[in-house]
């Protein structure tokens, strides 16, 4: 049988612990037997878990008779982490034990060495942090789990869930994974990755000079502006205004426009029942298919598709815009 090892560090986040130990012990050959056998181990006897205490069956040991080792997201995933834990999880890679970690988990990943020169995630708050503190991983923010073969991480909480689904299905075939996919009641692949879960709100500028500008472009973004017309407004050339804009917030002045239009469209699609083509003409951009195009880029999935992931219930749609698109879902 195949065994997984949930190896929980002080700090552990709860549902990051929960998930492995779930989705693998409820998993079920379509024999009926168990197709995993999970333990939980940890460096000492009892480790916190924020409003708990976990008290661990098994120390490090377990590690080296692990066929998967699982790492749990940590509340302070900066470190820094016991050497002897560090130590067993370069042990059991050198062995070739599989090594996944959910969230800020692949922060003890990469502590180990065990990322470098490789592609990987985390949650995408952390992503910056991870790629700052570790240059030689290639750090993907956009993706729910990255898969490299013994090593694999994944985003947030959710995506373990994810991860531990896709696990699933290469070590037994996609009708066992299927099956613990119902028991979780999830699908088993979702759509899109975690840039939709971003707030994609433009950059803030490093200092007070350009504020009144973008006052101005947040209130005019569903005019075609152009480049000449925001300078124009700021009085400045279009030369210096690029280069202000690039000192003070890191990008141009157009992909900020578009970035804030991409918010007030994100707001739109959430609690309006506005079509996506009067989104598209409301929030500026010259066509549905150039708006979509955009979307698609900085969010990572289509109007469409975020709107079924987070539109509330509440979400008002207006009489004309319901006789004009049918339902108006867009």
């Amino acid at each position: 049988m195949h065994t997984v090892a949930v190896l929980a560090l002080d700090e552990v986040i709860p549902f990051d612990l929960s998930t492995p130990i779930e989705v693998f012990g409820r998993a079920r050959l379509p024999d009926g037997r168990d197709a995993y056998r999970v333990r939980v181990c940890a460096p000492t006897e009892e480790v916190s878990a924020g409003t708990f205490t976990v008290r661990a069956h098994s120390g490090l040991e377990a590690l080296a008779e692990a066929d998967t080792i699982m790492l749990p997201g940590i509340a302070k995933p900066v470190g820094p982490f016991p050497e002897e834990v560090l130590a067993a999880l370069r042990r059991a890679a050198a062995s070739g034990t599989r090594i996944a970690s959910i969230c800020a988990g692949s922060f003890v990943l990469a502590a180990a060495g065990l990322l470098d020169g490789l592609r990987a995630t985390t949650h995408w708050a952390a992503a910056a942090e991870l790629a700052a503190r570790h240059p030689e991983i290639e750090v993907d923010p956009d993706v729910l789990y990255v898969d490299n073969g013994q090593f694999l991480t994944s985003a947030g909480a959710a995506a373990g869930l994810d991860l531990c689904l896709h696990m699933i299905r290469r070590d037994h075939g996609s009708a066992v994974a299927a099956d613990s996919a119902r028991s979780a009641v999830m699908p088993l692949e979702r759509h899109g990755g975690q840039a939709q879960f971003i707030v994609h709100e433009p950059p803030t500028p490093d200092g007070a000079t350009l504020e009144p500008l973008l006052r101005w472009m947040q209130e005019n973004a569903g005019r075609e502006l152009t480049l000449d017309d925001i300078a124009g407004h700021a009085r400045l050339s279009t030369r210096t205004l690029n280069r202000r804009f690039r000192e003070q917030t890191g990008t141009t002045p157009l992909q900020w426009l578009h970035r804030a239009r991409i918010r007030q469209a994100q707001y739109l699609l959430e609690t309006t029942g506005y079509s996506v083509d009067r989104i598209a003409c409301q929030v500026g951009f010259g066509s549905p298919t150039a708006f979509r195009d955009r979307f698609k880029r900085l969010v990572g999935t289509s109007p469409q598709s975020y709107r079924r992931a987070f539109q509330g219930p509440t979400a008002a749609i207006p009489q004309r815009d319901r006789s004009a698109t049918g339902r108006g879902a867009g």
